[in-house]
């Protein structure tokens, strides 16, 4: 699947990082060294440089670290559409969007697969995680214009979240500046999404006394039916 190459970062002048930007390159740094399990609050204020005072002003715990470099990657991603791709289908749309969001998190390989250890030893950790996850994949979807809102956009986003972890265990692995082994990857979990258009149509909607509908078939007009959508264990991006 082609695609363009990220725009490199403009030369220019940079703020100095806030404490808040301070305190979640921290919280990266040591994951990348080891397990969240073993970082506490005065691990993280002494790599940031603040005190812890200024921790506990800026976060109240170290999962809201973690949301916020999500929330950061989420916006790095939703500010660099390419209009190009606008009027092309949406399986190449959502193709677009989930490589510029693994291209940013591209410098944070280490702090991820540490995250991803933790998750298969820690159920409560993979939950949070994984909601982290859904709400971003919601905004992934919206901004390849594949509806997220409502029960089915929140099952979309659930289905989204699933492919991207399993295309994740390739990610962090591909040693290849231009991520390659990872674009084929997300090709592939994409064509597979596609051949299971009809995923939330399968699934039963539930009606009172607990019945399910009867499955409702694909047509034909209807090209934008979701993109699907199968099973990986959560993890944390």
């Amino acid at each position: 699947m082609a695609r363009k190459p990220a725009n490199g970062n403009q030369a220019g002048h940079r703020e100095a990082p806030s404490d808040r930007d301070k305190i979640i390159a921290a919280l990266l740094a040591l994951l990348a060294e080891r397990p969240i399990e073993r970082i506490g609050y005065a691990d993280i204020a002494a790599r940031a440089g603040v005190s812890l005072a200024v921790l506990r002003g800026e976060f109240a715990s170290l999962l809201a670290i973690y949301a916020a470099h999500v929330k950061e990657i989420d916006r790095k991603v939703l500010a660099g559409g390419d209009a190009d791709v606008a009027e092309e289908p949406p399986r190449e749309r959502l193709f677009d969007v989930l490589m510029r969001r693994f291209e940013a998190l591209a410098p944070h390989k280490a702090a991820i697969r540490s995250l991803m250890r933790s998750v298969r030893r820690n159920p409560g950790l993979a939950v949070a995680l994984n909601g982290l996850a859904v709400r971003s994949q919601q905004w992934m979807l919206t901004a390849a214009g594949i509806n997220a809102s409502g029960p089915r956009g929140m099952l979309r986003a659930q289905g989204t979240a699933l492919m991207f972890a399993g295309v994740l265990r390739t990610f962090v692995r591909d040693d290849d500046p231009g991520l390659a082994r990872t674009m084929a990857a997300l090709d592939r979990a994409l064509a597979r999404g596609q051949r299971w258009s009809g995923f939330l149509d399968d699934l039963c909607r539930l009606v009172p006394g607990g019945r399910c509908l009867r499955r409702r078939r694909r047509r034909d007009d209807e090209p934008d039916r979701d993109l699907d959508l199968g099973g990986e264990e959560p993890l944390p991006v």
